[in-house]
């Protein structure tokens, strides 16, 4: 049985609430005790318990009450709320139910009932773990491009108006960067799409490796096109990383079994500060626009360059179609 789930046991009698607490205790659990359902929720708001047992006739707040109002807080999961009650009428039980419990015991309590209802809510609360991760998982692969691990298209549509966002309501910089690989079709022509997609895996390795985590992100933008998303950067920081990231790339030596790969890559950039006001009618299509238009750029005088717009040109960003 999974013991790591944290107990809370709410009973005003200290006798009862003690022998509660040493005997799960020796099975391992986690036990922290409230001494009516005033002082139960007060400790609840501090830590999250996904396992309480409550006693039912308590001062101040009795349990089914308790029920109801941990059933209307906002928790990080579920609540497993065993009942305790000297009440055992049919009538009883159900009201105890419809309150919000999800199981009872009556008194006296008998330990090896106590464990075994105790591992019926481990059960529900592993389930309810299982079902959060595959969702979880089923998001990620969403949002995630399978070969490189990069965000997808999907995500940047998204994700990206608001960051937009932010920016204008902090009057922050946004960057952007778009990078391509030099003559990736004469990697997939010569060496075969094989290779080629360790070529592309390595490329956005390169590009992790630049980022600042939980700030910086990267979008798989097109087949062998990448764009970078920089909040809080400036046109100055923005060709640092890409001009980084360029020396890199160029530098790295990229094997598969004996073959032995160099590339480049060209960069283009835009960058836009929204202490301008000319640059509040900007739109993510709007931003990279321009940073594909310096990435031709960058091509056009002979590829693994970087060719970065400046802030003060939100009228070339405004312009765009």
């Amino acid at each position: 049985m999974n013991s790591n789930y944290p107990i809370m046991v709410v009973d005003d009698d200290i006798i009862s609430r003690t022998v509660v607490q040493k005997h799960l205790l020796k099975k391992g659990f986690e036990v922290n005790t409230a001494a009516n359902g005033s002082e139960a929720l007060q400790l609840f708001d501090k830590k999250f318990f996904p396992i309480i047992l409550t006693d039912w006739m308590m001062p101040e707040i009795d349990g089914p009450q308790l029920c109801r109002l941990i059933r209307e807080k906002k928790t990080d999961g579920y609540v497993f709320i065993l009942l305790i009650t000297a009440r055992d009428s049919k009538t009883d039980i159900v009201s105890g139910l419809e309150s919000g419990a999800d199981d009872y015991l009556t008194k006296p309590i008998h330990p090896a009932e106590m464990v075994a209802r105790i591992k019926t809510g481990v059960r529900i609360l592993e389930l309810e773990h299982s079902l959060k991760k595959a969702t979880e998982e089923i998001r990620v692969l969403s949002i995630t491009d399978p070969l490189t691990g990069c965000f997808n298209r999907g995500y940047l549509n998204t994700h990206f108006p608001q960051e937009l966002n932010r920016a204008v309501r902090y009057s922050q910089p946004l960057s952007v960067i778009l990078a391509d690989i030099d003559h990736f079709k004469k990697v997939n022509d010569t060496y075969g799409h094989q290779v080629g997609d360790v070529v592309l895996k390595e490329f956005a390795q390169c590009i992790h490796e630049q980022l600042r985590k939980k700030i910086d992100w990267v979008v798989r933008y097109g087949g062998e096109e990448f764009l970078i998303v920089l909040p809080e950067t400036k046109s100055l920081g923005a060709y640092s990383m890409a001009e980084r990231l360029r020396a890199t790339v160029a530098e790295r030596e990229i094997r598969v079994g004996d073959v032995s790969i160099n590339i480049t890559a060209s960069f283009g950039g835009a960058c836009v500060g929204f202490e301008n006001k000319n640059a509040f009618g900007i739109t993510m299509d709007k931003l990279v626009g321009l940073a594909d238009k310096k990435l031709y750029e960058s091509k056009d005088k002979g590829r693994d360059q970087v060719t970065i717009s400046e802030c003060s040109m939100a009228g070339e960003i405004a312009n765009q179609p």
